[in-house]
This record gives C-alpha cells, sequence and structure tokens, in this order.
C-alpha cells in the first residue's frame, strides 16, 4: 500500500505534493499537532488562495510491525489501540505523519501487516519517511516501492498545507553512528524553500532526530547544522522525529524539536542504561502510558502549546 502515491478521493485539496520527500517510548502512542490562527495563503511564492482556518495533523512512529520481545509481544495490538484513538479523535486530523521504522525488519510481511493496520484510519492521507529498520537488507528497495512512491531520490518530500510547508526527510540511510541527511538532500531542501517567504511556517518530520539528543547512543544528525541553516530565516520551524521512543522537547532560537514516542516499545531514558534499545515495564503499566499528544500552534508564536492524554 503507498498512501502517498494518489489523492484519495475527499483528501483536503490544499496539499499540494511538491516532490516527497534504533531505537525508542511508550507503546501505542501518537501525536496530534493542531495549527490555529490561520495563516495567510500570501505566505506562500506562487500557491493559490488559501482560507484561513484551523487544521490538525496526527504524527505515528516506530511502530516496529514484525517485533515481538518481552518489551511488547504484541505490536500490531498497540498499534490498532492507536488507530482506534485516532479514529475517536472529536476533530479528525486531516492527514497523518508516519516519522519512521514502519516495521522492525523490512520484512514482506511486516510491510503487509502495517498496510492492513493503516487501512483501519478515516483520514487515508499518510505521509511516510523511513526509519534504519525500513531499509534493512535491501536498502530500501521494498519501502520505497510500497511507501515511498511519491518521495524523491532516497525517500525525501514536501508538500503544503493552508500556509505550512511540510518537509519530511530522510537521516537513516547513511548511518554511520549517528543519523546523516547527505550532499544530495541537502541540495535538493536548498531549492525546495528557495522560492518560500521568511514567513511561512516551516514543519520538518525525519526519523533520527536533528538535535544533540544523546550522540554517544546515535540519537543525533550529524549535518543537522546544515539543513537548519537553510531553515533559520524562516520565523516559525517545527521539527518532528521519532526514533528514540520518548517525549523530548528542545527550542534553539526558531526552531522547535519535539521527538515522539513510540507505538511499540519503550526505550530507556539518555544515559540512564548502558545502551539504547526495548525495555520492559510491568505489564500493567504498558497501557496507562499510551497516548494522544495534543499541539495547538497559533500563528505568530515560535511555541506550540503541548497536552496529552493517555489510552487507559
Amino acid at each position: 500500500m503507498n498512501k502517498q502515491a494518489q489523492k484519495p478521493a475527499g483528501a483536503p485539496a490544499e496539499i499540494d505534493r511538491r516532490g516527497f520527500l534504533k531505537c525508542m517510548q511508550w507503546a501505542g502512542a501518537g501525536l496530534v499537532w493542531s495549527f490555529a490562527g490561520g495563516v495567510p495563503a500570501s505566505r506562500l511564492l506562487g500557491a493559490p488562495a488559501q482560507k484561513q482556518e484551523d487544521f490538525a495533523f496526527v504524527q505515528i512512529s516506530d511502530s516496529h510491525i514484525g517485533f515481538d520481545k518481552a518489551a511488547n509481544p504484541d505490536v500490531a495490538g498497540t498499534f490498532q489501540t492507536a488507530v482506534e484513538k485516532i479514529n475517536g479523535l472529536t476533530r479528525q486530523p486531516e492527514f497523518v505523519l508516519h516519522t519512521g521504522d514502519l516495521t522492525h525488519l523490512a520484512k514482506a510481511q511486516e510491510f503487509d501487516t502495517l498496510d492492513q493496520l493503516l487501512r483501519g484510519l478515516r483520514q487515508k492521507q499518510i505521509f511516510f519517511v523511513p526509519g534504519e529498520h525500513d531499509l534493512l537488507g535491501d536498502d530500501g528497495k521494498q519501502y520505497l516501492q510500497r511507501f515511498g512512491k511519491a518521495s524523491m531520490g532516497r525517500g525525501w518530500q514536501s508538500f503544503d498545507h493552508k500556509g505550512v510547508h511540510f518537509i519530511g526527510l530522510n537521516n537513516s540511510a547513511q548511518l554511520d553512528g549517528l543519523g546523516a541527511i547527505g550532499e544530495e538532500q541537502l541540495v535538493w531542501l536548498k531549492k525546495d524553500v528557495s522560492g518560500l517567504k521568511a514567513s511561512t511556517p516551516i514543519v520538518v518530520f525525519a526519523h533520527i532526530p536533528l538535535w544533540a539528543v544523546y550522540p554517544e547512543w546515535g540519537w543525533a544528525t550529524k549535518d543537522s547544522a546544515q539543513a537548519l541553516d537553510l531553515l533559520k530565516r524562516f520565523g516559525s520551524v517545527t521539527v518532528l522525529n521519532g526514533h528514540i521512543h520518548q517525549t523530548m522537547q528542545k527550542v534553539e532560537g526558531n526552531v522547535t524539536f519535539y521527538s515522539a514516542m513510540s507505538t511499540a516499545f519503550p526505550q530507556p531514558a539518555p544515559g540512564s542504561a548502558s545502551a539504547p534499545g526495548p525495555m520492559k515495564v510491568p505489564d500493567e503499566q504498558l497501557r496507562q502510558v499510551l497516548g494522544i499528544r495534543n499541539v495547538n500552534f497559533v500563528a505568530g508564536s515560535h511555541r506550540l502549546a503541548v497536552t496529552q492524554s493517555n489510552l487507559s
């Protein structure tokens, strides 16, 4: 299943595809991002007039379909819980972002299972970026064929929605201890944002953090500074990532970074264990920490208001 290749009937008309684009926290979580205050269409060079209105989208990450160890022997079940939580939202998202590690071993049956689970979402417009687990064995060929047909290069893309410019990056394909974006993708990124006004809100989504969460565990991207330099002229930049399976936040100037929970299993806090990896918690605690993060964006503000509800 490739949710990007074609717009389904009823998908928001404002979405304009301009080409698209180890490790882990609490199971069954998603992130809900709400944009409020209305962003004028004039903030996008060349974009058609757009109505000023609020919108919401959901971020899910690190589903690791195929994982079956003690930390969570039923990752398909917890992902299904996340799907049901999203479907039950009073305000339905206008699209969904998946920030990588769709599968655990990039096997065909794992992609098949995820495909079937995603079909249960009421919202069919889904954008993906790969995690390193999705690139195992075949250098990401199967991932690109099934979930990245509308992306460029090795899985990057961008699109505009109601005055906000979204950029999906693949920083998992050139792992050398740390994540990497690579020269080809940086050249594309420079061109992608060159026609945008500085007042255009930017949302970047990638798998590995674009800030140095904990480089000792590979929780950073070695050339992220080059990418962020291309975005420094924009007044509001939000960066969403997965990979570390826990919620963390950092603000640097005009950029706010958010790390997402996993729908599969938790990982230890940075430096709290000898190494990263799946972390077992008592069974009765697992569902108590499932949740949705609700985030509201107000035009003119560089901060997002964040609230969270669990799934227990």
